[in-house]
């Protein structure tokens, strides 16, 4: 019995020196549940490196995941795409694979605020992160302050050095914020270096022939979209905008309880994609009992 117990705890710094780290925490448990289910010591061992690996798996997806510095958790599952019918399910779960990442192609999620743009480009963050491609999220106006302090303090290829290593990087918001005129040339660094070796996905709500106007160099912007759009797919949303359907929906929830109801005037229609995208505009209006 002294002898057991001195082998399990050898194999436990044995699997320790090994970084298998549940192996050397749980394995007296282990041993237990082999020798209930009367385990040969092939399906054993099949079982203990089964384990092992499905606990590496986690606890990557988790380092990942906080290297990623998503600003909120999102997930396909969580999406609702019969509010988006512009979307197709299909057409997303093909993106979920990778695929596209593998090859050093990009993503273009273009639609009118509140879509549900960022909440995709998240989810397929999370799905690359779980295939094993690093990824980075940062928002347009956070990577142009990035860059412009960078070359301000001279350190804008080390910079770009750091932006270049993840397989995947998602630039979210572009046009919400005005733009100087340096920005264009800074991205384009950015942009060439990154052509059909790294992933770029953008959400946006403004169409691509303004890119010119939003960036304010039309002939840097043009080099940019000749290397983004080379490789790349277009996923266009012309939806409702989720934050409205809730408020909606919330004061549909409340009208036999409260003097205060929503209206909401969905302007939107189609959208042409030679025009800026038209808003949707809601009315909040009081009435008392």
């Amino acid at each position: 019995m002294v002898k057991t117990a001195t082998q399990i705890e050898q194999i436990k710094q044995m699997a320790k020196s090994l970084r298998l780290t549940l192996i050397s925490e749980d394995l007296e448990m282990m041993l237990h549940e082999a020798d209930e289910a009367k385990m040969s010591h092939r399906e054993f061992l099949m079982h203990i490196f089964s384990l092992e690996l499905k606990r590496r798996s986690i606890h990557r997806i988790k380092m990942g995941v906080m290297a990623a510095h998503f600003p909120m958790q999102r997930t396909l599952e969580g999406f609702d795409f019969s509010v988006q019918p512009s979307i197709e399910p299909a057409k997303v779960r093909d993106l979920a694979q990778c695929d596209w990442i593998a090859q050093g192609h990009n993503l273009l999620l273009q639609g009118p605020p509140g879509v549900g743009k960022t909440h995709l480009a998240i989810a397929l963050g999370r799905a690359a992160i779980e295939k094993g491609y690093s990824t980075l999220f940062v928002t347009a106006a956070q990577l142009v302050n990035t860059l412009i302090k960078a070359q301000a303090t001279g350190c804008l290829e080390d910079r770009l050095t750091a932006l270049f290593k993840p397989k995947l990087l998602i630039i979210d918001e572009l046009g919400y914020e005005p733009m100087g005129p340096e920005t264009a040339h800074l991205l384009f660094s950015l942009f060439n270096q990154r052509y059909e070796r790294r992933s770029i996905v953008i959400t946006t709500n403004r169409h691509i022939t303004d890119w010119g106007v939003l960036l304010g160099d039309p002939t840097a912007t043009s080099a940019i979209l000749d290397r983004f759009l080379h490789h790349s797919c277009t996923l266009t949303i012309n939806g409702d905008s989720y934050r409205l359907l809730e408020k909606k929906k919330r004061g549909t929830n409340n009208k036999s309880t409260t003097a205060t109801h929503d209206t909401i005037v969905n302007l939107s229609g189609k959208v042409s994609l030679r025009l800026p995208w038209k808003k949707v505009i809601a009315l909040d209006r009081q009435s008392s009992q």
